[in-house]
């Protein structure tokens, strides 16, 4: 009986892709760039708030990994590695904009965050809550809490000590809970209970 499903290992089909790519085989380019392409504008569009300048902001990043690739040192995946990419082209693009402000006063920071967010939004509500933050707190909240960086690694990263990047995360999921109750609010008064 023959087996119903092919397996292809990816890792094989990715090195000969990347092989392509080192040759400047546009064909191998091209395929690179359509199957990172929707995951790499999703790590964009969490930095930026407007589409077409998170879809700029992904091209500059695919030129880079072009030029690059010879640089990767298969010690990771290929994925983080150009997520690493487009992280970085996405910080740069908001700071030419002058658009990252990290305010820097002393608070007193809880240990231990507690999440008392009980929602049912729709993803694009939450984006949008994300998106409504303070550029400071929203770089910091999405690499420590989407991206997964330790604030040692954050604070390299955007040249901050690791107080103001504690300081923006904590700010931020203050800030994130109160937009998300309000917006619970307003959703159980629109649905009459």
């Amino acid at each position: 009986m023959k087996p119903l499903l092919k397996v292809i290992s990816l890792y094989k089909n990715e090195e000969a892709l990347l092989k392509g790519v080192l040759k400047n085989n546009r064909s191998a380019q091209r395929k690179l760039y359509e199957l990172y392409a929707p995951k790499m504008l999703s790590v964009c569009r969490y930095y930026i708030k407007d589409l077409q300048h998170a879809e700029e902001v992904m091209l500059n990043g695919f030129f880079k990994v072009f030029q690059n690739v010879n640089k990767f040192k298969k010690e990771g995946s290929f994925e983080g590695w150009i997520r690493k990419i487009m992280m970085r082209e996405a910080i740069s693009y908001l700071r030419s904009q002058k658009k990252i402000e990290f305010v820097t006063e002393n608070i007193e920071i809880e240990n231990e965050y507690v999440n008392n967010i009980h929602s049912t939004m729709e993803v694009a509500q939450i984006q949008h809550c994300i998106d409504s933050l303070p550029d400071g707190y929203k770089i910091v909240f999405v690499m420590y809490a989407i991206e997964g960086y330790k604030h040692s690694e954050i604070s390299k990263l955007l040249k901050i000590s690791e107080g103001t990047s504690k300081s923006q995360l904590f700010k931020a999921r203050k800030l994130l809970q109160k937009k998300v109750n309000e917006l619970n609010k307003v959703g159980y008064v629109a649905k009459g209970i």
